[in-house]
């Protein structure tokens, strides 16, 4: 059971970034439609949708909730197992919605939200206030619900404690949100970007420190600043080398590490003496929440003014700037990013929605097509997965 919607705001993550290192996937599935932190408008759905209309505000979500598998009917679970889909590329019926020039373009994240345009499963979208903004509201799709879940639902911070975060981008800031909201009284911020250091403290960090002022060892650092380490730390870098600094930053008797970073390709090498004194290493999946229910619940909460998104949004860019976007997280002057998608920009297009026929469990097909004009404007863009000029056929 298939939407299709088009996108109005969407940001360049970290994973982004990572997945075009990835050499495998450059190998394996290409071309690609990256892009899996977006919100949009539904523009027509597939035969069955129930949960969401023509006209519904969405949030796209690389973390489906099926509502039927065991994680998705564990209340303290929320590791649907649709997401395993992802890794395929395609639709669930092994096919893509997606083509160029009559070829098929694999998607990304269950969502492909570098795209005006977009097909995903009904349990990939999650509807939300109708006068919620987009522009602001788009990062509970990732970003902040990721973070801030993380020391909320995953870690649960707990009030009067010792709280250390390590790297300060917008999934850092959100963690830093959350410790916050949870009542912690001092918020160690740490990384090697001074520049980051301002904001830290404006969404709530006590203190930040730069690894690089030292001759020690971050983590004995944190030993000396604390007197016996801190209760939670919070690698959100995906950096082994940090992860295994994040832990040993602990309090020995219960301190809590949460790996929040995209860690992928890599083995963790980690003393297991670190784990004798009753330290605990936790990993996190979009911030504990299941994938619907959060996000609309963050959504709502944001528009009681309970939660700031605002203050996580540094420089906003149109689509034909996305290559500013790369740089500006390449260079580590920005926390997160914007991107608006201006119909003017994209050139021609048309669109028709077909029904029926059969497509597996979707009993509907739509294919997503680069219209040739707009596919022309794509060799200005350098971002080799960007394929952001499509129209819906």
């Amino acid at each position: 059971m298939s939407t299709t919607g088009k996108m109005v705001a969407t940001a360049l993550c970290g994973t982004e970034m990572k997945m075009l290192k990835d050499k495998n996937l450059q190998h394996q599935h290409y071309p690609i439609i990256m892009g899996h932190e977006g919100a949009g408008i539904v523009e027509s759905v597939g035969e069955g949708v129930s949960t969401v209309k023509a006209g519904d505000k969405v949030i796209a979500l690389f973390l489906p909730q099926c509502g039927e598998c065991t994680s998705c009917l564990n209340s303290a679970d929320n590791f649907c197992i649709k997401l395993k889909q992802a890794e395929t590329h395609l639709m669930s019926d092994g096919t893509s919605r997606f083509t160029c020039k009559g070829k098929p373009v694999y998607h990304f994240g269950n969502t492909s939200t570098f795209s005006e345009y977009t097909v995903m499963d009904e349990i990939s979208v999650a509807k939300i206030d109708a006068a919620a903004p987009l522009e602001k509201v788009f990062l509970v799709s990732c970003g902040f619900s990721t973070g801030y879940g993380g020391a909320i639902n995953t870690a649960k911070v707990t009030p009067g404690s010792t709280c250390a975060v390590f790297g300060l981008g917008g999934v850092g800031l959100s963690v830093i949100m959350g410790c916050k909201a949870a009542g912690a009284t001092r918020i160690i911020a740490v990384d090697i970007n001074k520049d980051k250091f301002e904001k830290a403290k404006e969404v709530g960090a006590t203190e930040c420190i730069n690894p690089q002022d030292y001759e020690k060892p971050i983590q004995e650092v944190l030993f000396d600043l604390t007197g016996d380490g801190v209760d939670f730390s919070f690698e959100v870098i995906g950096n082994p080398e940090t992860v295994a600094a994040a832990l040993a930053s602990c309090r020995e008797s219960h301190g809590v590490c949460v790996i929040i970073g995209l860690i992928i390709g890599v083995q963790l090498n980690i003393s297991g003496h670190l784990f004798f004194s009753g330290r605990s290493l936790k990993g996190s999946v979009y911030g504990g929440w299941k994938g619907r229910d959060g996000a609309s619940k963050l959504v709502s909460d944001y528009m009681a003014k309970k939660i700031n998104l605002d203050a996580l949004i540094t420089h906003s860019l149109n689509l034909d700037k996305i290559n500013e976007a790369v740089e500006l997280m390449k260079t580590g002057k920005w926390q997160v990013t914007h991107t608006i998608f201006m119909s003017e920009y994209l050139g021609p297009r048309e669109m028709v929605c077909g029904g029926g026929g059969g497509q597996g469990s979707h009993g509907w097909r739509s294919h997503i097509q680069a219209a040739e004009g707009s596919f022309r404007n794509l060799q200005k863009i350098s971002f080799p997965y960007a394929f952001c000029f499509i129209t819906t056929l």
